[in-house]
């Protein structure tokens, strides 16, 4: 998808074609307005280095995830515990410049890797948590379809082993739609505790975009940070 596509025209896209990563590198040319676009993107395309071109494909699950996380170590990606509500840890520039970030655009990193490695790797909604998920795309030979796998690059790109299989295969994949949605409403949070309405503000309209559905709600929020904003002292 073209990067000169407008964050409009990417909110019309249907779920199965909207480019989560071209949609985070919209968001944060609301903040940087001189990003380029297609540079961040190539940027991103260009981290799976040895891997790209599906180097991954048809080895078991649990060796792709392994690799890809030993590819995203080699960058120096990390979790960035010390300071996690830092508006950077929400914005794809910064996380690639800096090698940090928050669980879902380190999970969005790590499911860009694996991606152009063959690896079908999808985000996760997981409680109070984003992790990510990999599945097969079809059953290697003389065997059923493995389960899925769960990896978390927050903290490392560990292999989630210590938790109920059974309850983590429930947990489907969340959409680009509905992934872009959190990213933009974890921003919303962040710009608001900061007092900075006319961004926290911004946000919302690009929520709005998302989910049509949701506006009504959506306005509510704008009419208390419009007041929010008339009302803080100068």
């Amino acid at each position: 998808m073209s990067a000169r596509f407008t964050f409009e025209q990417l909110a019309r896209e249907p779920d199965e074609t909207l480019d989560l990563a071209l949609g985070a590198a919209l968001v944060a040319k609301d903040v940087y307005e001189e990003l380029d676009v297609d540079a961040l993107l190539s940027k991103l395309a260009q981290l799976a280095g040895p891997l790209d071109g599906g180097a991954l494909v048809g080895l078991p699950l649990a060796k792709q995830a392994e690799a890809v996380s030993e590819r995203f170590r080699e960058l120096g990606f990390h979790g960035n515990s010390a300071d996690y509500y830092d508006v950077r840890n929400s914005l794809l520039p910064d996380v690639l410049e800096r090698r940090t970030g928050i669980p879902i655009t380190l999970t969005l990193v790590w499911c860009e890797i694996a991606r152009r490695a063959g690896v079908f790797a999808r985000g996760v909604a997981f409680p109070g948590h984003f992790v990510a998920r990999v599945d097969e795309l079809k059953a290697l030979s003389g065997r059923a379809m493995a389960p899925p796998l769960f990896v978390d690059p927050f903290h490392d790109g560990r292999l989630l082993t210590d938790l109920d299989a059974r309850d983590l295969s429930l947990l489907q994949a969340a959409t680009s739609r509905a992934t872009l949605v959190r990213m933009l409403n974890n921003l919303k949070a962040i710009w608001s505790k900061r007092g900075e309405h006319a961004r926290a503000a911004a946000v919302i309209g690009r929520m709005a975009l998302l989910v049509p559905e949701s506006a009504p709600a959506l306005r509510k929020e704008l009419e208390a940070l419009k007041h929010a904003a008339k009302t803080a002292p100068s």
